[in-house]
């Protein structure tokens, strides 16, 4: 029941469709008992400023959730970032305080890497094959940094994009094994498709995947379809498989808190 008390929440994406975050967090809310509801909202990027400026004016709003494409972009609009935010230019998750200011941070690294080691994957020492150079493939490439995962190589349609993501990680972790590479998976432990390639049916996969070897972990970040066809052509293979849930699961936890910090 939403009343006039209702404190709002939201996410915003373009498109809005594959998102499963207003069922996980409308469940979490109602097994806290609060009187919260979030809702999806759909936003080109040529209306975001505009938005975010509403969301700001919203004095009943507690906060919201930022994913494709505007993750960079809501970190150049908000007026304070948290650690990771900083790190990485981008967030995902953004607290309105009382006074109407915009806070946010970046939480699908640790999420990511938090859903590896549930499953029973810990990713350290272990070479990795990160896709993807945006926002979550920079706080995932983070945490891994941070994990101790033995190497890593990003690798991006754009490759000074995936340099610019290893400068920005070395500056924060000088040891870290990580270099931009092709997408060719052969000799990876884990590939991880960071990019929103697998959203939409006719999307083109990510990799060759007759070069996966069926000991690779193959783990997406696309939630909806669950079972992408990335997914589906690895474990076809005969390799494990990581779904993108594990890390919205993992992270709602962490969003929530956050954005709950000052209700």
């Amino acid at each position: 029941m939403i009343t006039g008390n209702t404190r709002l929440f939201a996410i915003i994406a373009d498109p809005i469709a594959q998102v499963r975050t207003p069922e996980v967090f409308n469940e979490y809310f109602r097994a806290q008992r609060m009187d919260a509801v979030l809702v999806p909202i759909q936003v080109a990027p040529e209306g975001l400023a505009d938005v975010v400026t509403g969301l700001r004016a919203m004095s009943n709003l507690g906060g919201f959730i930022v994913t494709v494409p505007h993750k960079i972009s809501v970190a150049a609009l908000c007026d304070e970032l948290g650690p990771t935010g900083r790190a990485t230019v981008s967030v995902n998750t953004v607290r309105r305080t009382a006074d109407g200011r915009l806070i946010g941070d970046m939480f699908d690294g640790e999420g990511f890497v938090r859903g590896l080691r549930g499953q029973g994957n810990d990713p350290a020492g272990k070479r990795v094959l990160l896709l993807g150079s945006g926002g979550a493939a920079g706080a995932i490439a983070f945490a891994l940094a941070q994990a101790g995962t033995g190497s890593i190589t990003i690798a991006n349609r754009t490759r000074s994009r995936a340099e610019h993501v290893v400068k920005r990680v070395r500056e924060f972790f000088p040891q870290a094994n990580i270099a931009a590479g092709d997408s060719d998976p052969r000799g990876f432990d884990i590939v991880v498709n960071a990019t929103s390639l697998g959203m939409k049916p006719t999307d083109p996969l990510p990799l060759d995947t007759d070069k996966l070897q069926s000991r690779t972990l193959v783990a997406e970040v696309v939630m909806k379809p669950e079972l992408t066809p990335l997914l589906e052509r690895a474990r076809s293979l005969g390799c494990p498989i990581h779904f993108g849930r594990h890390m919205l699961d993992e992270q709602a936890r962490l969003m929530a808190h956050f954005m709950l910090e000052e209700a």
